[in-house]
C-alpha cells in the first residue's frame, strides 16, 4: 500500500457522525432557511450545469457512453429546468397558506407553515447520475434542508465530478457530497436523519427503510418495476412505434426505472407491431447496432451477465425474434426483441434494466388490464390507443406510480405532475412543486385572542354545557340555535 492510500481518510460511522453534526449546527444557526440561501443555492446549480456542460457529457460518456443527446436533454436539460421553476415559484412556495377554520374555535385563523425538516440524505442511483442526484437536492435546498449527496459509486467518474463541482459551486457549510460504495453507504444510514430521499431497487430499498425505522426517519423511495406498454390496434403504428423505442432504447438503452420493461398485445396485431418496431429500429441504430454511437452501454459486466443470463435461458433463447447480438467486451447488446415468452420465466419475474423487450400476445386487449394487475404495481404504465372507453377503463383500474397514453417516459418531464412510485414501485414523489413539499413539514398553526373566552369549555360540566358542545362540534347553525333553546 502506498504512503497516499495509507494517508486516506476511512469513512466510517464515527467520520458520518461528524458531518451530520456539522450540518445540524449550520442548520441549526438558521443559515438554509432565508429564501436568500435557498435561491443562492439553486442559481450556483444552475451555473454549475452551464459552466461545466461538457465535463458532464465526459464523465457520462465513461459511465456509461452515453451519447451527447441524452445528457444534454435527459439530465443536463431536466436539471435547468427543474432549477428555473423553482427559482420562479420559490417565493410563493414559502408563503404560509391562509385556511378557514370552523365556529368550534370562534374568533380565530389559522395556516399552514412550510418549514424545512432538516438535515437530509440523497442516495441515488447510476444511471442518470445527476438527474437523480441533483433533482431531489434542488427540492431539498428549495425547502430550506441541509443535505448529504451520496451518488452511486456504480457511476465513479459522475461521482467524483460531483464531488469536485460541489466543492467549487455550493456551500460546504450546508450542502456535501460523501463518496463511497456500500461501507460508506452503511455509515450514513447509521446516522439520524430528517428525510431519507432512496433512489434505486427494492432490496436495497428495503434496507433503507429499515436503517430509518430505527430512527423513525421518514423516507421517500424511487424504485422501479416492470413498467407496461399494452398497444391497442387501432393507433398510428409507425408513431407508436418510434414512441415505444425512444422510451425503450433512446433512455440510456433500456437502463430507466421508467423504461418500458414489456409490451403487451393481441394476437392478430404482434405481427404488425414486430414489424413496425423491427423498421424503426434499424433506421434508428443501423442493421449493426453494436456499433451506433446512439446507444449506450450496459453499465458494468455483472449487469451484463445478470443480462446474458436472461437471455440464455432455455425459455427464453428460442423467443428471439430480432437483435440478441452481444459484445462482451465493450459490454454492449443490441436493442432484442422476444415474442411469447413464458409468463412465469426469469425475465418476466423481475425488472430488465436493459435493452431487452418481451412482447406478451392476449387474445383481446382488455385482458392486458389483468395480466397487470397480477403483479406488482409499477412505476409506469403506457398505453397505446384511440379507444376512450379503454382510457377510461385503463386510468381507473391499472394502478401504477404514473400512467401515460399514446406515449413512454414524457409524463417525467412535467414538472406539475408528481412522480413516484406506489406499491412495491416505490413511496412519495417529486419533481417541481413537488419536490419542495417531499423535503418540506406542513406545519399547522392556529391563532387566537383573548376575546370570546365561553365558559361552555370549563367545568363544572352541565347538562347544558354538554348540549352546546354537541351542536358545537356538529357544525351547523341549526342545531346550535336549537341547543340554545334547549331542544335536543
Amino acid at each position: 500500500m502506498s504512503s497516499e492510500d495509507s494517508k486516506k481518510v476511512v469513512f466510517d460511522a464515527e467520520e458520518a457522525s461528524l458531518v451530520v453534526k456539522d450540518l445540524r449546527e449550520s442548520f441549526g444557526s438558521g443559515r438554509t432557511r432565508s429564501y436568500e440561501w435557498r435561491v443562492s443555492q439553486v442559481k450556483a446549480l444552475l451555473k454549475l450545469l452551464v459552466d461545466k456542460e461538457q465535463n458532464i457529457i465526459d464523465a457520462l460518456s465513461s459511465d456509461l457512453a452515453k451519447p451527447p443527446f441524452e445528457t444534454v436533454v435527459y439530465e443536463i436539460g431536466m436539471l435547468k429546468n427543474s432549477c428555473e421553476v423553482t427559482l420562479k415559484g420559490l417565493k410563493q412556495w414559502m408563503k404560509p397558506e391562509k385556511v378557514k377554520t370552523s365556529i368550534t374555535t370562534f374568533p380565530s385563523s389559522a395556516e399552514i407553515v412550510p418549514e424545512p425538516l432538516g438535515v437530509v440524505l440523497v442516495i441515488s442511483a447510476w444511471n442518470y447520475p445527476f438527474l437523480l442526484s441533483l433533482d431531489p437536492v434542488i427540492g431539498a435546498i428549495a425547502a430550506g434542508n441541509a443535505v448529504v449527496l451520496k451518488p452511486s459509486e456504480i457511476a465513479p467518474a459522475s461521482s467524483s465530478l460531483l464531488a469536485k463541482l460541489f466543492g467549487e459551486y455550493m456551500d460546504n457549510s450546508c450542502v456535501r457530497v460523501v463518496e463511497g460504495a456500500v461501507d460508506e453507504t452503511s455509515a450514513l444510514l447509521q446516522q439520524k436523519w430528517d428525510k431519507i430521499f432512496y433512489t434505486g431497487n427494492g432490496r436495497v430499498g428495503r434496507i433503507v427503510m429499515t436503517a430509518a425505522a430505527k430512527h423513525l426517519t421518514p423516507v421517500v423511495l424511487e424504485l422501479g418495476g416492470k413498467s407496461p406498454v399494452v398497444v391497442d390496434t387501432d393507433i398510428n403504428l409507425e408513431v407508436a412505434a418510434r414512441r415505444i423505442i425512444s422510451g425503450k432504447w433512446g433512455c440510456n438503452n433500456g437502463q430507466a426505472c421508467i423504461s418500458p420493461d414489456y409490451v403487451i398485445t393481441t394476437k392478430d396485431f404482434a405481427p404488425k407491431l414486430v414489424d413496425a418496431l423491427k423498421i424503426e429500429l434499424e433506421k434508428f441504430y443501423g442493421k449493426n447496432p453494436l456499433e451506433s454511437e446512439d446507444l449506450s452501454r450496459i453499465v458494468n459486466s455483472n449487469h451484463f451477465a445478470r443480462l446474458k443470463k436472461l437471455l440464455d435461458d432455455d425459455q427464453v433463447s428460442g423467443k428471439i425474434i430480432y437483435g440478441g447480438e452481444k459484445d462482451e467486451s465493450k459490454l454492449r447488446i443490441a436493442p432484442t426483441l422476444l415474442l411469447d415468452v413464458p409468463r412465469d420465466s426469469p425475465i418476466m419475474s423481475d425488472e430488465i434494466f436493459g435493452p431487452l423487450l418481451p412482447i406478451i400476445t392476449v387474445n383481446k386487449v382488455e385482458e392486458s388490464i389483468d395480466l397487470i394487475n397480477s403483479g406488482t404495481k409499477p412505476l409506469a404504465a403506457y398505453l397505446f390507443t384511440t379507444n376512450k372507453k379503454l382510457m377510461e377503463q385503463f386510468v381507473m383500474s391499472v394502478s401504477s406510480g404514473g400512467l401515460l397514453v399514446n406515449d413512454t417516459v414524457l409524463h417525467l418531464a412535467v414538472h406539475t405532475l408528481p412522480f413516484g412510485g406506489v406499491g412495491e414501485s416505490g413511496m412519495g414523489g417529486y419533481h417541481g412543486k413537488f419536490s419542495f413539499d417531499a423535503f418540506s413539514h406542513k406545519k399547522a398553526v392556529l391563532y387566537r385572542s383573548f376575546i370570546g373566552d365561553g365558559a361552555i369549555r370549563y367545568p363544572p360540566y352541565t347538562d347544558t354545557k354538554l348540549r352546546l358542545m354537541r351542536a358545537l362540534v356538529g357544525g351547523g347553525i341549526l342545531n346550535i340555535i336549537r341547543a340554545l333553546f334547549g331542544f335536543s
